[in-house]
């Protein structure tokens, strides 16, 4: 899979802020290189131009908080905190997580954006399938 959904709560309680994670290598590493370009600063420059942007921004986050609020039986054990475990719904902390968030059927434009502008394929075996837990080959 290229995201998965974890668990809100770990060690007996503990939040964990960020339920949606980016787990196909090739897509980490492409997101990575955006974040290392600058895209932070470049996304948060245009929330803060792009009203329309900001609106999409904050419908996502607010969609984020209502699946983390219903995954936890309707309580919020992730305090308030949105996309990237931000209590900013503007905020652009960390790209790979409003990717996975976007991933896992958020209309999160921020994610939108970054999966626009990296390649979608591997040029390498990273992905291909290997051998089962018992060691037979595919």
């Amino acid at each position: 899979p290229s995201v998965i959904d974890t668990q809100l709560t770990v060690n007996a309680g503990t939040p964990f802020r960020t339920p949606f994670w980016v787990t196909c290598p090739w897509l980490a590493e492409g997101v990575g290189e955006v974040e290392c370009a600058g895209a932070k600063s470049e996304r948060a420059a245009r929330i803060a131009e792009d009203l329309e942007l900001a609106r999409r921004v904050d419908v996502a986050d607010a969609r984020y908080r209502d699946l983390s609020a219903a995954e936890g039986g309707g309580a919020d054990v992730c305090d308030g905190v949105g996309i990237a475990g931000q209590r900013e719904p503007r905020g652009t902390k960390c790209l790979h997580a409003h990717v996975a968030t976007r991933l896992a059927g958020v209309d999160d434009p921020i994610g939108e954006a970054v999966l626009a502008t990296v390649p979608h394929e591997c040029d390498d075996d990273r992905c291909a399938p290997g051998p089962d837990v018992r060691g037979n080959a595919p």
